[in-house]
C-alpha cells in the first residue's frame, strides 16, 4: 500500500499571537517537503519543493518572500497546487474575508487531509476528511471583520461541525486569544484537540 504523507506544525499561532508562532505545517512525502503557510518564525529548516498559501494578500506575505529570498528556497510563495508522484496538494475555496482565501486538500496513500488555517464557515469539502488541521482564532463566539466581510468560526463550533461531517482525527492548528485563554483554564474542545508546536502527525 502505497504510504501517506507526514506532517509537522510549525507554528499553531493566529496573527500576532502572544504565545505561538504563525500557524504553518510542513508536509513530507519521500524526498519532497511542501510548506504552508507559516512566516519567518515558522519557517522551513531546509529546502522546499513549493511554498503554498492559504491567502495571497495576507499580512505575512511580504515576510514569507522575504524569508524565500534571504534562504536561496528558489520557490516563489503562492496559492497554487503542487503534484508528484503519490501526493497531490489542491488548493480549496473557504469563506473567510472579502477576497478569495483557501485551504487544501492533502491527498496521499488513499488518506485526506486539510489544511483549513482559517474561515468563516465550514468548508464542506473538508468533510471525511483522515486529518483536518482547523481554525481557532475564537473560542466560544465567532470572530466577525468589520463591515460584516466574514470573520473565523469559533473552535466550538468547528468542533461539534467536523464530528457532524465524519472527520476522524481535527487538530486546531490557528489558536487566537480566546482559545488561549481556554487553554489556561483548562478547557479542551469537546472534539479535537489542540496542535502542538513540532509534533508529527499522521492521518
Amino acid at each position: 500500500m502505497t504510504r501517506a504523507a507526514a506532517f509537522e506544525l510549525l507554528g499553531v499561532g493566529a496573527m500576532n499571537s502572544p504565545r505561538f508562532r504563525p500557524a504553518g505545517l510542513l508536509v513530507r512525502y519521500g524526498r519532497y517537503r511542501v510548506m504552508l503557510d507559516g512566516g519567518e518564525e515558522a519557517a522551513p529548516p531546509g529546502p522546499v519543493a513549493a511554498w503554498l498559501v492559504s491567502d495571497g494578500r495576507a499580512e505575512l506575505m511580504p515576510e514569507i518572500r522575504r524569508v524565500c529570498r534571504e534562504r536561496g528556497l528558489g520557490v516563489e510563495p503562492a496559492v497554487a497546487a503542487f503534484e508528484r508522484a503519490g501526493v497531490r496538494i489542491g488548493p480549496r475555496p473557504v469563506v473567510h474575508t472579502s477576497h478569495p482565501a483557501y485551504g487544501y486538500l492533502i491527498e496521499s496513500g488513499g488518506a485526506r487531509t486539510v489544511w483549513a488555517p482559517e474561515f468563516w464557515e465550514f468548508p464542506a469539502w473538508a468533510g471525511g476528511a483522515d486529518l483536518m488541521f482547523a481554525d481557532a482564532a475564537g473560542w466560544r463566539r465567532p470572530i466577525r471583520f468589520a463591515r460584516g466581510v466574514g470573520g473565523h468560526a469559533s473552535a466550538l463550533a468547528t468542533a461539534e461541525e467536523a464530528r457532524r461531517r465524519g472527520v476522524r482525527r481535527l487538530v486546531f492548528a490557528h489558536i487566537g486569544r480566546p482559545s488561549i485563554r481556554a487553554i489556561d483554564r483548562g478547557e479542551n474542545p469537546p472534539f479535537g484537540e489542540w496542535g502542538v508546536e513540532g509534533r508529527a502527525y499522521r492521518a
